[in-house]
């Protein structure tokens, strides 16, 4: 698939095998996509002043988010597989191009498509505001709704850190993220952003395999705007996911590709940090609970007292919006957070639409997510952790030492034991 994006005046192929994208504007025409214009308009309206190569970097995500939403997987020869041909206009093509191989090596393990990428001229850097604003924190968090993120910027709060809260601001959860936000420390300051990507024929449900890369270019973009970084200093972004559902290890062999995500895998993650440095962004991406369950997080957490009183308010749920905002309770994230939950020791009070696990139906017991987390403990329990993995940890895979992330995945796993085994599910 051919898609080219830039600004409104690029000079778009005419080809109906081209996909062309507007960035930062409306479509202007019949058979384009667009995507970033809100992104433009609050990054304006808060009078910040992002590093150029920052925005080239938002430039790219939003090009591929576009990408992800309009490649079809049923429509490709295997079923699954997508080729993206991806041309993105952006301030420094020079320098881009020197990075294709390895935004395309990060692309192709976070999508498991392959993907070519060429840099061209004409991307998009808006005058700097008469006043800019350059905001006191000094780092970055990613505030997503969720359980994690949430307890993430709690223990930085509880350090006695501010950082900005930075989020994707989506129907459902955006109240949520500003109310959780004005809770943590006194209250955060939050920019939350949105890309608002819409292609013809986008496919439905709507793929977001690529996701963590547009919520680390927020990330970065609001790094860049910080007093700190125009002053010289490093900024931290934090991404803070535990380590269990950044592996996130296929449960069965079946849901190798569709089924098992790599939001915040370390290797995404490591491939993003080395584009970054050399592009010259003092921004540092970091995970501290790469190497903790979820439920670890929760009994570690600094701020007790906060989590109990919230934790029931936070989003989990990879069917959230498909249950009208409310947590199906039996999708793989829904049994980590209740699994979690239960190695904390503490009441879940969230509403689950499939609460009771141990009915034995299609619909609990023998749901598919559910099934599949029983295939895979009682696999761990009669081949060994290693045999289960497979390859998913090698050293060819993560260029590191293994050893501990696989210790977060054999715990994350006894935490799914735990739950099930109180469901009576084998």
């Amino acid at each position: 698939m051919k898609i080219t994006c830039g600004q409104k005046d690029f000079p778009f192929a005419s080809s109906r095998r081209e996909l062309g994208v507007v960035l930062y504007g409306q479509p202007g025409r019949a058979g384009r996509g667009s995507a970033g214009e809100a992104i433009k308009d609050a990054v304006k309206r808060e009078k910040l002043s992002p590093a150029a190569r920052a925005w080239d970097f938002l430039s790219i995500a939003l090009s591929v988010v576009s990408a992800d939403l309009a490649g079809h997987r049923n429509k490709s020869s295997d079923g699954w597989t997508r080729e993206f041909e991806l041309q993105v206009a952006v301030v420094d093509p020079g320098f881009w191009n020197t990075q294709s191989s390895t935004l395309e090596e990060m692309l192709g393990f976070l999508t498991t498509d392959p993907w070519k990428l060429r840099f061209v001229d004409q991307g998009f850097l808006p005058a700097p505001p008469q006043s800019p604003v350059f905001p006191l924190e000094d780092r970055v968090v990613l505030v997503s709704g969720g359980l994690d993120s949430f307890v993430g910027a709690l223990d930085l709060a509880s350090l006695g850190k501010k950082p900005m809260a930075v989020s994707q601001s989506v129907r459902g959860d955006a109240e949520k993220q500003r109310a959780l936000a004005s809770i943590i420390g006194g209250g955060l300051r939050q920019l939350q952003l949105n890309h608002n990507a819409s292609v013809p024929d986008q496919e439905e449900p709507p793929t977001q395999r690529a996701r963590s890369v547009i919520f680390v270019a927020y990330g970065v973009l609001a790094a860049t705007s910080l007093a700190a970084y125009q002053a010289g200093e490093p900024v931290t972004l934090y991404m803070c996911e535990n380590g269990f559902i950044s592996i996130n290890p296929p449960l069965t062999g079946l849901r190798l590709g569709s089924l098992s995500t790599r939001t915040s895998h370390p290797v995404v993650l490591n491939l993003l940090q080395r584009v970054f440095d050399a592009a010259g962004l003092r921004v540092r991406i970091e995970n501290p609970y790469q190497h903790m369950t979820k439920g670890e997080m929760l009994a570690a957490c600094r701020d007790q007292a906060a989590l109990k009183a919230h934790a029931h308010e936070t989003t989990s749920c990879g069917r959230f919006m498909r249950f009208n905002y409310r947590h199906c309770g039996r999708c793989v994230p829904c049994l980590i957070r209740r699994a979690a939950f239960r190695s904390w020791g503490m009441a879940d009070r969230t509403k689950y639409v499939y609460g009771n696990l141990s009915r034995n139906d299609a619909d609990h017991a023998g749901f598919d997510d559910v099934r599949a987390a029983a295939m895979a403990i009682a696999e761990v329990n009669q081949d060994g952790l290693d045999a289960w993995l497979g390859a998913a940890l090698s050293p060819s895979v993560l260029r590191s030492d293994a050893s501990a992330l696989k210790g977060v995945v054999k715990r994350g796993l006894a935490e799914l034991a735990s739950l099930l085994h109180a469901y009576k599910i084998r």
